[in-house]
């Protein structure tokens, strides 16, 4: 038997690594990585074959074939052969790669290339969806084949939000797989390496990490908003009165952010460095003993919170939620799980009702996918003071879905409402269209024609 582990994050490397850590893939024969650079250029990017941090993880494989290498100069994320196509694919792949029969295939971001190419070209093939971070508690966003969702059987997952269960392929009953955060905690150590950088900064000195996200290259914010943002995190950040903050910027993000936000740190009087080494958020947090962490709506921040119990902020959360469109955006409930857990006297911080706010916005995104969680969603909306569903629900798309504490929609809306597939429009003239045609029959008859 052969494990294909097709995998494009360092997130989700160290995720399956502390799952096979835990057993979770125990006598399942040959562990092969696929790693696949899923940058939109991926020639500015490290790919997770490459980084030197993450080899400790690479060697709890058997051997590496790199996906990049045989699509090359292809990039994975537009690999979509014609159907026709893939038997011969499967055989080539086969035969490069050396598999035998019995096949069982992880993969991420299952809703896209090149993971769904993968579980298309491989039909016999068992699956198991590895998590990568908070958007694994989202619902799948497109409906895949039915022959594809039922041979699904696992989701792998870091339990970063501890109680609460991610989303992703409920509706087929995949088994949730949990990998322990002590587990995910000693595979992410791994990756720490011995920075000089990092080191110099574990000095005792009481130290706030904020992170950035550049949200304003996703379109999600101009670039100016982004600034006072990240101003804005710094503010946060001095609420736990430390004597440094370290900024660790995102790897794509423009000079003039780090600038901004230095000037801010400067002009608060407060110690400023930027840390842009190679080491993950998660073990910066750690290393330099922060004494609070604050970012826009990272999956660092739960995941910090609940391997290490460092205090977390988040900043513009509520604006993301207001920007992202379309309201399905894949974004959403990781904002939304940042969200709820960073709110001062947070109505969510039981697991119970964190995780039906959870499934009360996934029905939201996808209420044909996800349909068995309206009675969920309508659970929560009927308990929600007005506040708090303006907070996480569009009211025009609760309208559509006729969700409870919805705003009455107005007449022109419900005359264009469609209504199984057809306008209302269009469906009152099919009906003056009906009775004007069952009129003339009836009249011929009184007529006796």
């Amino acid at each position: 038997m052969t494990t294909l582990f097709a995998l494009h994050s360092g997130y989700g490397l160290t995720t399956a690594a502390a799952g096979i850590d835990e057993g979770l893939f125990d006598g399942r024969g040959e562990r092969v990585l696929v790693p696949f650079n899923s940058a939109r250029v991926p020639e500015t990017t490290v790919g997770i074959d490459a980084h030197a941090q993450l080899a400790p993880l690479r060697a709890r494989f058997d051997r590496i074939e790199s996906l990049d290498a045989l699509l090359q100069p292809r990039h994975p994320s537009s690999w979509d052969p014609d159907e026709e196509e893939l038997p011969v694919l499967r055989r080539l792949i086969e035969r490069a790669w050396r598999l035998d029969d019995d096949l069982e295939l992880c993969i991420q971001s299952p809703q896209v290339a090149p993971a769904r190419t993968l579980m298309s070209l491989f039909p016999n093939a068992r699956l198991t969806v590895i998590g990568d971070g908070l958007m694994t508690y989202s619902p799948i966003r497109v409906a895949l084949p039915r022959g594809v969702v039922a041979r699904i059987g696992r989701v792998v997952y870091a339990d970063v939000v501890p109680g609460v269960e991610p989303l992703v392929f409920r509706e087929s009953g995949a088994t949730r797989m949990p990998v322990p955060t002590d587990r995910f905690a000693a595979a992410l150590a791994e990756t720490g390496g011995d920075d000089p950088a990092l080191a110099a900064l574990a000095d005792g000195t009481p130290t706030a990490l904020v992170l950035g996200q550049y949200l304003a290259a996703l379109g999600l914010v101009e670039p100016d908003e982004e600034i006072r943002m990240q101003q804005q995190m710094i503010d946060r950040a001095l609420d736990w009165s430390p004597a440094r903050v370290v900024f660790k910027p995102h790897p794509s993000a423009p000079p003039a952010l780090t600038d901004a936000v230095r000037e801010r740190a400067e002009r608060r009087g407060v110690e400023f460095v930027v840390y842009r080494g190679p080491v993950p958020a998660e073990i910066v947090a750690e290393r330099v003993d922060a004494v609070g962490v604050v970012a826009g709506f990272s999956t660092a921040l739960p995941t910090i919170r609940a391997l290490y119990g460092r205090p977390i902020a988040a900043v513009g959360t509520r604006t993301m939620m207001r920007r992202l469109t379309p309201f399905e955006n894949s974004n959403r409930v990781p904002v939304t799980i940042v969200d709820a857990l960073t709110r001062a006297d947070s109505p969510y911080a039981e697991p119970e009702r964190l995780q039906l706010l959870i499934d009360a916005v996934g029905y939201a995104m996808q209420p044909k996918i996800a349909e068995s969680l309206r009675p969920r969603a309508e659970e929560l909306l009927r308990s929600m003071p007005a506040a708090e569903r303006d907070r996480y629900f569009d009211p025009a798309r609760s309208a559509r879905l006729q969700l409870p504490g919805a705003p009455s929609e107005s007449l022109p809306r419900r005359v264009l409402r469609s209504a199984g597939g057809v306008g209302r429009v269009e469906e009152l003239r099919l009906t003056l269209h009906g009775a004007r045609r069952r009129a003339a029959r009836a009249w011929k008859v009184v007529r006796g024609l």
